[in-house]
């Protein structure tokens, strides 16, 4: 796992920065989604989860719920096209998984995606996703708390 402006981004993910979302593919086809360790330090701590419904669909770019801090409410970005086939009901229970594993046990939801191979080639992966993160955490001026 890199370490970037004390940020933590796995090099094992897809990732769309400036959304602060990122995706994993599953061996099922699906694709589970959550938000960043940049994202989850920016809203401190998460008190509200609140992932669309089972069978939905969602659009890349549009909101695949809403998460609420004590300073900030706000859309998860979708980065893929497609159905929702799971959210997080751990996390909907208790939204500070979100804070304590955003890559892990706070994941938001699982989409079975309409085109994974178009909509990956849109973010980034690996050393230049993280690369390509870190560049924009420092244009922004971004960064975790350690």
């Amino acid at each position: 796992m890199a370490h970037i402006r004390g940020c933590n981004i796995p090099e094992n993910l897809y990732y769309w920065p400036e959304k602060h979302v990122w995706a994993r593919p599953e061996e099922d086809g699906t694709v589970t989604v959550g938000i960043t360790d940049v994202a989850q330090n920016m809203a401190r701590g998460i008190i509200n989860a609140m992932p669309k419904g089972v069978g939905k669909k969602v659009k890349r770019g549009r909101s695949l719920g809403t998460l609420e801090s004590g300073k900030w409410v706000g859309p998860v970005t979708s980065p893929v096209t497609g159905e929702i086939v799971a959210v997080n009901e751990e996390a909907v229970a208790n939204p500070k998984l979100i804070n304590d594993d955003p890559y892990g046990k706070g994941w938001f939801a699982r989409i079975r995606p309409d085109n994974w191979e178009a909509e990956k080639a849109q973010m980034v992966t690996g050393p230049e996703g993280v690369e390509r993160y870190a560049q924009f955490l420092s244009q922004e001026g971004i960064g975790c708390e350690e």
